[in-house]
């Protein structure tokens, strides 16, 4: 095996200043955008998903309006913060450490309709819920959260998750089952599998996070030999962030896990734990036109591929809610507008036709990372635009597309990615102070202890 990289210590110094930096951006809420000021505009505000997107900028706006009307549309008994879904997964956080009863993360004053949304008019401005609900708005906040398809991989279903050694973590339960999944993996011995998908997905750093500690767990029981572990991933290259990127590259070199590019999960049979996948390469063809001049066109070759496991991580594909699309409300044309992501002007996050309408979060076609990092900094933008437009005043706030992945390569250090739509690097104070270009220890005790509290108590309050 190859000698594995050990970042350089931090002293006791560095450490305080990096923390206490850290509590007081957490206690202030890093600011965000956040008016002291609060708007007399009057309006009926409907925000339809009470996830990280929908709950943030609802808390914002009771914070931010003199009289707030603010009614929030979600299905939801419990709030789960899904970033923990891998630290469950990877045995850090148990079950019960992610999530919080939903009515306790509703704002003071905001009304709930405990129900999910089937259909949109947003030329009458209904709502139509699947209780028979029709709830009419003013201005809409667009947040329901993405689909995941479980019956877009064959063979698999939500309820089989973990039967035949198959298991993802994007599910609560999923990432519990997981954890044991792992464990008996490392135990026995044998090959793991992990791939990730084809379509646009939340948090795309999960997959490699579990490969990563898996690998890392079978060092600290000295049982790395035993097992063989490969990565696939339908995507061009394993990581789009170049200052990121060769590190990334470095570390699964180190540890003897191999990289496959373009390869997508098509099926699995868990009784002969068997993934079957497709392999996507594209060429150059030129072809002659009866003018006899020459056109080059691109030419998709697809080749079945089936691979044994012991150990499978996968994605299934995920998609803009369907009522998105029958709304009208979609991007036009092309992959975006198949996989139903919500139009959104990529600055204001206000919809290009519906200027009543602001969209974020992971059901949103903003070019960025799928996380809850960028969702708290869209979250400021959002509401400040939604407030200017109700005030009868032109947005102006910009999103730059920041976004965050701390991708946990062992137990005890993180890649902390930040960075906008241009995928250049945006290094936060105080981690400004560490080459951030390698995994940081302090990175860790930011991702493990952290950005929990800091989402509950911070930016579910509007504060962060």
């Amino acid at each position: 095996m190859r000698q594995h990289y050990r970042p350089a210590k931090i002293n006791r110094r560095d450490f305080i200043k990096i923390m206490s930096a850290a509590g007081l951006l957490a206690l202030v809420g890093g600011y965000c955008g956040y008016k002291f000021s609060k708007s007399g505009a009057k309006a009926k505000v409907v925000v339809i998903g009470g996830g990280a997107a929908g709950i943030s900028v609802a808390a914002r706006l009771m914070r931010n309006l003199a009289y707030p009307d603010v009614t929030i549309i979600d299905p939801s008994t419990l709030h789960f913060y899904q970033p923990g879904f891998t630290l469950i997964g990877g045995g850090v956080y148990g079950e019960h450490d992610v999530y919080r009863q939903q009515e306790d993360c509703i704002p003071d004053g905001a009304k709930w309709i405990k129900d999910s949304v089937v259909a949109l008019d947003p030329d009458k401005r209904i709502i139509k819920t699947a209780g028979g609900q029709s709830v009419s708005y003013d201005f809409l906040v667009l947040t329901p959260g993405l689909q995941i398809d479980w019956n877009g991989v064959e063979g698999i279903s939500l309820k089989t998750l973990g039967e035949g050694d198959a298991y993802c973590i994007y599910d609560h339960q999923g990432a519990v089952k997981t954890w044991r999944g792992i464990q008996k993996f490392v135990k026995n011995g044998g090959r793991g599998v992990y791939t990730d998908t084809y379509t646009k997905h939340k948090c795309g750093g999960a997959p490699k996070k579990i490969c990563l500690l898996t690998e890392h767990l079978s060092r600290k029981q000295n049982a790395r030999d035993k097992l063989k572990l490969d990565f696939f991933t339908a995507s061009k290259e394993l990581y789009d962030v170049p200052f990121f990127t060769k590190r990334l590259l470095e570390i699964y070199d180190e540890r003897d896990v191999s990289i496959t590019l373009n390869t997508r999960v098509k099926g699995v049979d868990t009784s002969a734990k068997k993934v079957y996948m497709q392999r996507i390469s594209k060429t150059k063809k030129q072809i002659k036109l009866p003018d006899g001049s020459i056109k080059e066109e691109e030419v998709q070759t697809i080749t079945p591929v089936v691979e044994n496991y012991d150990f499978l991580h996968f994605l299934p594909p995920m998609y803009g809610p369907k009522f998105i699309r029958e709304a009208g409300l979609a991007v036009e044309g092309g992959a975006l507008e198949r996989e139903g992501w919500a139009a959104v002007d990529k600055y204001t996050l206000v919809h290009p036709k519906y200027s009543n309408i602001v969209c974020l979060g992971d059901a949103s076609s903003l070019p960025t990372s799928k996380t809850s990092a960028a969702i708290r900094k869209q979250v400021p933008i959002a509401t400040a635009n939604l407030i200017s437009l109700m005030e009868g005043k032109t947005p102006e706030k910009k999103y730059d597309g920041y976004a965050a992945c701390p991708i946990i390569t062992d137990y005890g250090h993180v890649l902390l990615c930040e960075f906008d739509y241009d995928k250049k690097e945006m290094i936060s104070f105080p981690f400004s102070m560490l080459d951030m270009s390698h995994e940081q220890w302090a990175a860790w005790l930011l991702k493990v202890y952290a950005l929990k509290p800091m989402y509950f108590y911070g930016m579910l309050k509007g504060l962060a």
